[in-house]
Parts: structure tokens; sequence; C-alpha cells
């Protein structure tokens, strides 16, 4: 009899044990079988993700290889590449010196610069201010820049960059344009009016207060083994590379480092967390002060979605060569979602939507009634060119070495091709005509 009553005790506590975990996992047991396939079937190198609901961490896990070729499985804790999702965090960074009156968001950028400043040769470049350049309505065009290891060019030093590509193509504050080298100059701002290098205030100042022990701006070695190596789409290991707007895209990170720093801007903090901002200052930064496109606008390092699938989200993505990653909030329920992944794949994105759907039933509905309607609709066709745009067109570039001769031959199938100066004539990729 006694052996009975203790084997009933046992058994009793293994289900007290194990039920809660059990309860919290199945629900996403569904998204678990679904990367494991994907992660198979289509040769992902590896995904990482984390939940977190009310300050509690529902969920954690790293599925495939950080590092293929030597055998490094990628867990909750493995550090990914961020891409674009390290401007929430710079901006972060830039709100914790706007909480110290150190800099003004409505002040002119230049205020804070050095010798090179921002020109602009419509006018108007005071109203290029610390927000529009946060915001991406300052003016700046689309900018990207690598500097691979295993080719001899480096980026210039921040005043040099800012010469020649601190130009303004349209008014500030006219339109949205994604600018990735805004941030390039804002996290120098940051090291200006901070006094220390941008790297070493954001591990200070934001990551080590919201205890995030695995991220950075510059990997240390010991990081270096922590991180998940990149792969292009050939499934080879890329080449490490580097940015002239490390504000914009140099930030490492692990899942479970991202939902400390979500917990933060939803505005419950993990008991160990110090609050490195006010929640006025979060408030600030998930305002849109511009439209991306209806229903969807821009703030402070954030994207507000003021409808998806029926709830208010705030978000950023990421995407560039070996990186795609996902970070979503829904504020009004306490719940962030990141995915992070070391290829090109849209995994993250449809993995964070699943979480969500699981999460919250009227997102499900409404995310089959949108993909329904999406299935049915007809293809965009491509661009076709009128008889005003086919023929030779000639013209000048301006360039931080001075104008340069441009020629345009559009053909009446669409294609373009262009050369500037002498160098030689090119087929243009992803031709888009606005406006």
């Amino acid at each position: 009899m006694r052996a009975i009553k203790r084997l009933f005790i046992s058994v009793l506590l293994l289900v007290v044990l194990i039920a809660p975990l059990g309860a919290e996992e199945s629900s996403f047991s569904k998204i678990r079988q679904e990367i494991e396939k994907e992660i198979k079937e289509n040769q992902i190198p590896s995904l990482a993700v984390a939940v977190i609901k009310d300050g509690k961490i529902l969920w954690q896990e790293g599925f495939g290889w950080a590092n293929r070729e030597q055998k490094v499985r990628a867990t909750e804790e493995t550090m990914y590449s961020l891409a674009s999702i390290s401007k929430p965090i710079t901006a972060t960074g830039l709100m914790k010196l706007v909480q110290q009156n150190k800099v003004a968001l409505d002040q002119p950028i230049n205020k804070y610069l050095g010798e090179a400043k921002v020109q602009s040769p419509l006018g108007d470049v005071d109203k290029a201010t610390v927000r529009r350049l946060a915001n991406h309505s300052s003016g700046l065009p689309l900018h990207y820049q690598f500097f691979y290891a295993d080719t001899p060019h480096r980026a210039p030093a921040r005043d040099e960059s800012i010469r020649r590509y601190g130009k303004l193509v349209t008014l500030p504050g006219e339109s949205y344009r994604y600018a990735n080298f805004g941030y390039g100059i804002l996290d120098y701002v940051i090291e200006r009016s901070s006094g220390h290098d941008y790297a070493t205030f954001m591990k200070e100042e934001v990551f080590s207060p919201l205890g995030m022990k695995h991220t950075a701006v510059v990997l240390s070695p010991v990081q270096q083994k922590l991180a998940a190596t990149r792969y292009g789409t050939d499934q080879q290991p890329l080449a490490d590379y580097h940015f002239d707007h490390p504000g914009a895209s140099a930030v490492y990170s692990s899942a479970h480092d991202l939902i400390r720093f979500a917990s933060l801007h939803l505005k419950k903090p993990l008991a160990d967390q110090k609050r490195v901002l006010s929640d006025k200052s979060i408030d600030e930064m998930q305002r849109p002060t511009v439209t991306t496109k209806p229903g969807v606008g821009y703030g402070v390092g954030w994207r507000i979605t003021e409808n998806e699938y029926g709830f208010k989200t705030v978000t950023h993505t990421g995407g560039m060569p070996g990186v795609r990653t996902r970070l979503t909030l829904v504020p009004a329920e306490g719940i962030a979602v990141a995915a992070l992944s070391n290829t090109s794949s849209n995994l993250p994105h449809r993995v964070v939507e699943q979480i969500l759907a699981t999460l919250l039933p009227k997102y499900a509905q409404q995310m089959r009634r949108a993909s329904y309607q999406r299935t049915t609709a007809a293809p965009p066709l491509p661009w076709q060119p009128t008889a005003d745009w086919i023929g030779y067109w000639t013209g000048v570039v301006e360039t931080y070495t001075g104008k340069q001769p441009v020629k345009l031959w559009i053909q009446p199938d669409g294609d373009i091709h262009v050369q500037l100066n002498q160098q030689l004539k090119q087929l243009l990729n992803q031709v888009r005509i606005t406006d």
C-alpha cells in the first residue's frame, strides 16, 4: 500500500512539474513542426524565435545550424546580425540623449555635426531635423554600402561619408524615403553628443541596463564564436562585412535579448531590467510622424501599423545578404515576437505572423481573410513604357566628385540601359517609375 501511495505521489509531482510547460508549448507545437520542416526542405541554416506576453517569456528556441561548418547549433542565445532592426535600437540610444537634454528631436541635424554638414541643393537644409532623419523624411535618398572583409575597400571616416552622401534629394518633410545613411549620421550624433563611441555608449546605456548580454555593435572574440554565420543564397558562408551606416545595420543580438529589448518598449520591463527610457519617450518613438502608406507610419525608429489584422502593431524588420529578421510588438496586448535567420528567407516574417495568429484569434481570422483576397487578386502588370518614354535621353548626375554625364536608352519592351560617364553601358534592374 505504501509503495502504491509513493508511486501516486511521484506521478502527481511529475504531472505538476510538466503540465505548465506542456500547456505553454503545446500552442506552438504546430509552428515548431513547420519551422523544422521548412529548414530541412529549403536548406535554411537556422532560425531563432522568442515570444513574450505580459512580462512572461512563453517560448524561446533555436533551430538548425548557427554555423554549419563547425556544427554549432542555433539557440535563443545565438547572436544574429539584425540588419535594420538596428534602427529602433539606435533610436533608443538617441532618445536617452534626448532625455538628458543633449539632443533635441526638432533641431537641425547640422547643429550636432562637425565640419562636414548635410547639404541641400534645394534649400531649407535646416528643416532636416534629427526627427526627420529618424523617421526617413529628411530628404536623404536610399543608400547602403557594404565593405567586405575579403576586399581592400574600407569605410571612410564619417565626416568624409557625410561630405559624399549627406545630400538631400527632396525637401525635408516632403516625403518618406527609407534612408540607411540617416541612421549612419544619427549614430555619429550619438558619439559627438555623448563623448563615447557609438558601440560603447550603446553597451553602457542600453544593452547592460536591459540585461542584453548577447547584444553588441562590435563583436568581441568571445562573441564572434556565439554569432551566427551569414549564408548566401548559394548556401555558402558570406565574408564578413561592415558599413558606413552602422546605426542602421550593424547590431548583433539574440532572440532572447530582443525580447528583453521589446519589454522596455511594451512598458513592461522585466524584474532585473532598468528603465532606460521614460514612458513619455517610448510614446514619442511609437508616434507616427510621417506616412509611409495608408494606415502605416514611421516614428522614431519604429514602423507603426494602425490595423494589422485588427491590431495596432509596432514593428521593424531587417534584410541584407545572409540576414532576415523581424520584431513585432502588439502593445495593447503586451505581446512581442522576434524571429531571426542567418539567410535571406521570408521564414521569420511567416513565423512571427503565425505566432501572433496563435495568440490572437482575431488576428488569425483577419489574416486568413486577407490571404484569400491576395490569392484571388489579379497580379500587378509589369511596367511598360508609353511612347513619350521610349528613346535616347541624356543628362547629368551630381556626385561628390562633380557632375557626371549620364545616358539612358529606354526600349519599347521596358528594358532600360544606362551609361555613366565613360563606364560600360549597363542594364537597369528592378525598374520602378515614381510620379
